[in-house]
């Protein structure tokens, strides 16, 4: 369990990747396989690090990097072709799959992801997530990307709770600073190996795992 900051929110805002679901690990597998087949790569400190930033701009900045020219949009498609034969082996984060079960019905739930809208479809509904959320923001919804705080800002307002009666559930820098740039508490979740409890291999967190 996560300890919460103190107040009364109206409103729990989840980043997806890395907050709600362990997938982190599987997108850098998926990342290092499609970008290999333009002779390009990613390290795993670099791919950390750049937690929370849009796809389009980690695509963009590894050409640079690289001096390769990148098919931006055809580099993102194959990683999340490659991501989604992953989803098998996906498992939520149990620390955060608690908070989930526990205020469930009581306050309104959004995800705020930079993330594409299938990606993040896909993964909460593998483990048995998505009817959980009155509300998926997602890359595409919005112009600027954490750590603007234009996302969460979006999702507090179609939710109708003011920001400032938000608690934003993150895993990244950029998102913790979104947060509090949305006038927003926050929660940091810890990456993968900081945790420790294992996660489950899939269903709710809290819940016995399901048989596929």
């Amino acid at each position: 369990m996560l300890p919460l900051p103190p107040g009364e929110f109206r409103a729990y805002l989840f980043d997806c990747d890395g907050t709600v679901v362990d997938s982190m690990p599987l997108h850098l597998v998926a990342w290092r396989q499609a970008l290999a087949e333009w002779d390009c790569d990613i390290s795993e400190e670099l791919f950390y690090a750049w937690g929370g930033r849009t796809l389009v701009d980690i695509v963009a900045d590894l050409g640079e990097r690289h001096g390769v020219v990148l098919p931006v949009q055809d580099v993102i498609r194959r990683q999340e072709a490659l991501y989604r034969e992953l989803l098998p082996t996906l498992a939520a984060v149990p620390e955060v799959g608690w908070h989930i079960e526990q205020a469930y019905g009581s306050v309104p739930f959004a995800v705020v992801s930079g993330g594409n809208r299938e990606a993040v479809t896909a993964s909460l509904a593998t483990l048995g997530l998505l009817d959980r959320f009155d509300l998926l923001v997602c890359a595409g919804d919005y112009v600027r990307a954490k750590p603007d705080p234009e996302c969460f800002l979006l999702a507090a307002r179609l939710l109708g709770v003011p920001p400032e009666s938000c608690l934003v559930f993150e895993d990244t820098d950029l998102g913790i600073a979104a947060a509090t740039a949305a006038g927003m508490a926050a929660v940091r979740v810890p990456p993968p190996w900081q945790r420790a409890v294992p996660a489950p291999r899939s269903g709710p967190a809290g819940a016995e795992p399901a048989v596929s």
